[in-house]
């Protein structure tokens, strides 16, 4: 605000107090300019900041502002209990009002009307002014992308697109990013290129900028966008994201297979040659054991039913550049068991003897055995060879997938052999059992008839043969066992006595058993008559000592009656 004070009233006519008014102001310079922002197209209204002055005191209020030459354009009048005079500016024509608290209303703001204006009060004897800067701002339209590069060449600085913003006040920027990062212009690797344009008829600029960029291996999926950049936004304008295929030739090459797991003989093999060029080759030179071979249109090669023979190393190349290459190895894996022990092995009882196994393979193989499906800790090898080492033996053999089995049955022979020879006296007779080891199984004869004839399991090469017998005098019985290798012979001996014996003794065991029966019975009994008596002793003992507390009356007798009495009854208790 700025105050005037003057004595133009007091040294002039009323007459020239418009012309008085109108020197004043132009001789002071108007200072600490209020700031008021309006929206384009809007409504925007000035205020008149009158402080402390009271509006029924202010004669003259008058609107005016500065003109782009430098001079002071009036723009309405009021004097006190007058209606508004408006200036005759075509600018300003229907676009302006004064409010009740003396605002400048002005209506459909535009550019121009950015520009300072001024409240002039008169009240009294002095002049106030309070200047307003007045600002009209226009959000940016989305940026628009436009010129956009299809195809990259690695190192090559090329235009990837340009951006532009229409619409703005004042005037937007143009901040270009590669994967969210702000560009930062170096005139080599980045180069931006802005331009601003101004609408002569609504004052509105337009921003436009071009982005010249040197693009790299590592720009191949980078996402690059421009964002515009205005003070009435909240957050920028961001475009959509671009990407760029950048091309660029071949400097390495790789051969790769494309199989899974391990090859096996009888497999397909596909080769893939790999270059990372971009666009990538569309043909590729494959280097066989066979010869060179070229495909159109395709980036492998396939090997049909792969033998060991097709093992080593493979390389393809660049059809228009054969120091562009790569290399790898193909391994075919194979497994052959030769020098096996097979079929059926027949071995004498006590002789030694070891499995054989021999194993062609590129690689490691697994061996495992099992002699009739039970898992061996290693191979069958026998310094001393037992019956219960024959059986069916099994070997398997892997690699990488491949499988091979190979069985034999080992036999352990042998002439028999009695190992025991026993009786025992059963229901029915003597029951013989004879005990023999040998292989082949022996057969057996007995050197007398009999019952109930039976043989055990034969396993681990033992048999046992049953008999029974019934003797009626005393005997020798012979069992003999045999097979295509040998025989042998044993004999036991039976005694009609051994009954007559076994009968007496156990007669005698029957009379000693009903004897003791009868001495543990008197034993029992002596034991439960002598608690009967003790228990009656304890309960008359008792009651005879209860009734004495119960009268307080003092025992008769010396000590050594009671003791006497004592006595007396023990030894009762005791018989």
């Amino acid at each position: 605000m700025k105050r005037l004070k003057t004595d133009c009233f007091s040294r002039m006519h009323v007459i020239a107090f418009s012309a008085c008014v109108l020197i004043m102001s132009l001789l002071d310079q108007v200072s600490g300019y209020m700031t008021k922002m309006g929206e384009y197209g809007e409504t925007v209204e000035v205020p008149c900041n009158k402080e402390d002055i009271k509006q029924e005191d202010i004669i003259i209020v008058k609107w005016k502002y500065n003109t782009p030459d430098g001079t002071i354009g009036d723009l309405l009048t009021k004097s006190k209990n007058q209606n508004v005079s408006f200036s005759q500016i075509e600018e300003y024509q229907g676009r302006i009002n004064l409010t009740n608290d003396l605002s400048l209303k002005i209506s459909q703001a535009k550019v121009t009307d950015q520009k300072v204006f001024t409240c002039m009060l008169v009240a009294g004897t002095d002049i106030f002014e309070y200047p307003v800067q007045v600002t009209i701002q226009k959000a940016p339209s989305p940026p628009t992308i436009t010129n956009q590069a299809k195809v990259i060449e690695l190192g090559k600085l090329t235009t990837l697109a340009e951006c532009s913003t229409k619409d703005a006040s004042p005037v937007a920027d143009i901040i270009w990013l590669k994967d969210s990062a702000p560009l930062i212009e170096d005139g080599e690797a980045v180069t931006i290129t802005s331009d601003v344009q101004t609408d002569k008829d609504t004052g509105l600029s337009t921003t436009s900028s071009k982005l010249e960029y040197t693009a790299t291996k590592g720009d191949m999926n980078a996402e690059f966008t421009c964002a515009v950049h205005h003070q009435s936004l909240a957050s920028d304008l961001v475009s959509n994201p671009m990407t760029f295929d950048i091309h660029y030739p071949s400097e390495e090459v790789s051969l790769q297979i494309v199989s899974a797991g391990p090859i096996k003989e009888g497999d397909n093999v596909t080769l893939k040659c790999v270059a990372d060029g971009n666009p990538p080759p569309t043909s590729y030179n494959f280097h066989l054991k066979d010869g060179e071979m070229i495909t159109e249109n395709s980036d492998n090669h396939t090997l049909v039913g792969v033998t060991r023979d097709d093992t080593g190393e493979y390389t393809c190349s660049l059809v228009d550049n054969e120091t562009k290459q790569g290399s790898t190895r193909l391994t075919v894996m194979y497994l052959d068991i030769t020098n096996i022990t097979e079929e059926k092995i027949t071995k004498n009882l006590f002789e030694s003897f070891e499995a054989t196994l021999e194993v062609d393979s590129p690689e490691d193989v697994q061996v495992s055995w099992m002699k009739n499906n039970v898992t061996l800790n290693g191979k069958p090898k026998f310094d001393r060879l037992e019956y219960s080492d024959a059986g069916v033996y099994e070997c398997v053999v892997s690699v990488a997938g491949l499988v091979k089995k190979a069985l034999f049955e080992l036999s352990v022979q042998g002439a028999p052999v009695i190992t025991m020879m026993t009786k025992r006296r059963g229901s029915g007779g003597k029951h013989l059992s004879c005990k023999a080891e040998g292989s082949p199984k022996p057969t057996v004869q007995w050197s007398i008839n009999g019952s109930d004839a039976s043989e055990s399991p034969f396993m681990d090469g033992t048999v046992t043969y049953n008999l029974t017998v019934i003797a009626t005098r005393n005997l020798t019985i012979y069992c003999t066992v045999s097979n295509e290798l040998g025989s042998d012979t044993r004999s036991i001996d039976i005694s009609t006595l051994e009954e007559t014996i076994m009968d007496e003794r156990t007669e005698q065991s029957k009379d000693s058993k009903d004897q003791a029966k009868v001495a543990v019975g008197v034993i029992i009994g002596l034991i439960v008559a002598a608690v009967i008596i003790g228990l009656v002793y304890w309960i008359y003992m008792k009651r005879t000592r209860e009734g004495s507390w119960k009268t307080g009356e003092k025992e008769n007798g010396t000590l050594e009656e009671s003791k006497k009495l004592e006595e007396t009854q023990s030894q009762k208790a005791d018989v």
